[in-house]
């Protein structure tokens, strides 16, 4: 409430009533990237919030291909509202995170029988461990095989989100709010999203 402010002519006002409960406010979280530590704050009606004061995993969707698994956030990289959030890791709704690639790839690779580091500039580093591989894969039967090359056949992927998985990291946006929900949530970037902000990163680099 704004009843100790002077008025928009300069006067001051005359306080006719005390602080109520119900306007009361509380500290933001500014909920940082750690291990874990969430607490419990009673709230009016008896209900509860879960205030996340440090957080380093959450669920994150992968929108396109309907996968959603629970991941580590490895960092913020970008903040609509300040670089004072990205510089201190701060976790905010809408924050632009890192997340690790590592679940996502296997989970494509029992779907699809392709791994995603093998496509492009990652095959002739992994071919070492080839050898070993070759006989994992000779494990299938004839009809799963086929089974995933159909659906490898009809698959088509966002090479902006392809290129990511060399690296082993995700670009992802935060959707859920880590100060009141105590969790860390989201979903991968891909398409003009994915674009609109791997150019904010660019600028930002410059």
């Amino acid at each position: 409430a704004s009843r100790h402010k002077h008025r928009a002519t300069g006067g001051r006002r005359n306080i006719h009533q005390k602080k109520r409960k119900y306007e009361m406010g509380r500290p933001s979280a500014l909920c940082k990237l750690g291990a874990k530590r969430v607490r419990p704050v009673r709230c009016r009606g008896g209900n509860m919030k879960y205030r996340g004061l440090r957080i380093d995993a959450g669920n994150f969707a992968w929108g396109s291909e309907n996968c959603t698994k629970k991941v580590r956030i490895l960092d913020v990289v970008y903040n609509a509202t300040s670089n004072e959030l990205v510089r201190t890791k701060t976790l905010t709704k809408n924050s632009i995170v890192q997340i690790d690639a590592q679940t996502y790839l296997q989970w494509y690779l029992k779907k699809y029988g392709v791994d995603l580091r093998k496509k492009g500039k990652g095959a002739k580093k992994e071919a070492g461990k080839d050898g070993k591989e070759e006989e994992e894969v000779e494990k299938k039967s004839r009809h799963v095989i086929f089974k995933l090359k159909a659906r490898e056949a009809k698959q088509k992927m966002d090479p902006a989100v392809e290129d990511q998985f060399q690296s082993g990291r995700l670009l992802a946006s935060v959707a859920s709010r880590p100060g009141q929900s105590g969790r860390c949530d989201g979903y991968v970037l891909e398409g003009e999203e994915l674009t609109f902000y791997k150019r904010k990163l660019e600028k930002k680099k410059k």
